[in-house]
């Protein structure tokens, strides 16, 4: 009994961090109403938290490896409570977003610690059911995160937004005790110089485009990660070798950075062009996070067995179509969209990880995840700058949204094409027939 109470802690905190990535886009118009600043500020209040958060994953999950994975799943829950609470004390924005950056990285403590406590608790059927209970409780969070949001600000302040947190996390430290210590077999090394690489290069790509100058620092940006992926400690660069890995990457940074920027680009159309009330903007989030909820449903249990990676290409066609209508028919269009979300991720991530080898896996499954986050970060970023430097463009947004979808169907197409796999195995390309 005592290891699914545990349980209950480690699925609270996963919907935390999922509630806290989510739950601040509605708020973020109403913050910058009340503290002020710059436009840019409201991509912020985003950026700041998923920025650290995709650059720390990694490395998160190696301390827990090595110095047990209850002690800093505790820590960073205690950190993730500290921070809530200065982000709601916040007065200006400047202190807010350092906030945010430092409740990003505690919880890159956190989420790495859930799958590796789950099988150091479980084994055999009780395994399955336990790791079964992470998709259906994520799936929740993301449905309810806007709505809470658009809730907790309408009828109290937005300060309350982050104070949800506290009680939450307290009761994830009461039953944390419960879950049992683990830690790795063989301790692996903290790779300090890898993180600030990786750290510095991700925030040098996405600072330009947050604040619209210091292009030259994309530079900066690709060769810090270059000289991090070159060093290999810090990131298990034999799955560049082989089968699709690469292209499954980037599909995910192009894939997420839409999710994650169209999701702002609404709320702020709602609130800012059509000066809609935060619970009404929250409340046009719903048919999109609906309708990927179940679709994801309906994908995970029928189709992905019957059509295998077949089924990337319907669910990106799919998305497309409402994209497309997004400028016409809003509502309607999100729902459409996230059926296609629905259909996708579902597919993807089975195609993207059934390759991996065994021992390859918590490194493909981390820098996936890793991935992800710096491309919901580079989206808010890009569809943020896109809507507020061109006042009413929920049209352009839409439209660039499509074209970087189109991109999304071709890298996705390398993740299972025989050539590029014959090409990563280094298998010597067949001669052209020359027709």
């Amino acid at each position: 009994m005592k290891r699914w109470i545990g349980l209950i802690a480690l699925l609270v905190a996963e919907a935390m961090n999922l509630l806290d990535a989510t739950i601040v886009q509605v708020a973020a118009p109403v913050i910058h109403g009340d503290l002020g600043g710059r436009a840019s500020d409201i991509q912020w209040f985003s950026a700041a938290y998923t920025l650290p958060f995709a650059a720390l994953l990694i490395t998160g999950g190696r301390l827990g490896d090595r110095y047990g994975r209850r002690r800093v799943f505790r820590i960073g829950v205690a950190a993730f409570v500290i921070t809530s609470t200065t982000c709601a004390l916040a007065m200006n924005p400047g202190v807010l977003i350092a906030s945010r950056a430092v409740q990003g990285a505690a919880a890159a403590l956190v989420i790495p610690q859930t799958i590796g406590s789950i099988r150091a608790g479980f084994s055999g059927p009780a395994l399955a059911k336990a790791l079964g209970t992470i998709g259906p409780v994520m799936g929740l969070a993301g449905i309810s995160g806007p709505l809470l949001g658009g809730f907790i600000t309408e009828v109290s302040t937005w300060r309350a937004v982050f104070l949800v947190n506290v009680p939450l996390g307290l009761g994830v430290l009461a039953l944390s005790h419960l879950l049992p210590e683990s830690a790795a077999p063989h301790r692996p090394r903290i790779d300090v110089v890898g993180t600030m690489l990786l750290t510095g290069g991700t925030a040098l790509l996405v600072y330009p485009i947050l604040q619209s100058r210091g292009w030259f620092l994309l530079v900066g940006g690709v060769v810090l990660l270059g000289l991090c992926l070159l060093r290999g400690n810090l990131i298990e660069t034999s799955l560049f070798a082989h089968r699709g890995f690469a292209p499954a990457l980037a599909t995910s940074t192009l894939f997420f950075a839409v999710t994650s920027g169209l999701t702002l680009v609404v709320v702020l159309h709602q609130q800012l062009t059509l000066h809609h009330s935060v619970m009404r903007a929250s409340l046009a989030l719903l048919p999109w996070s609906a309708a990927t909820g179940i679709a994801s449903l309906v994908a995970g249990q029928w189709l992905v067995g019957r059509f295998g990676s077949r089924l990337m290409y319907a669910g990106l066609g799919v998305m497309l179509v409402g994209l497309a209508a997004a400028p016409y028919a809003l509502l309607p269009a999100l729902a459409v969209g996230g059926v296609g979300v629905g259909l996708f991720t579902t597919a993807f991530f089975t195609e993207a990880l059934h390759r991996v080898e065994p021992h390859e896996t918590g490194s493909a499954a981390g820098l996936l995840n890793a991935v992800q986050q710096f491309g919901g970060t580079l989206g808010v970023a890009a569809f943020g700058t896109i809507f507020l430097h061109h006042p009413a463009s929920l049209d352009r947004a839409a439209w660039v949204a499509v074209a970087v979808v189109v991109v999304t169907v071709a890298t996705a197409h390398l993740m299972r094409s025989p050539r590029w796999l014959r090409l990563g195995r280094g298998a010597p390309e067949p001669a052209s027939t020359g027709r």
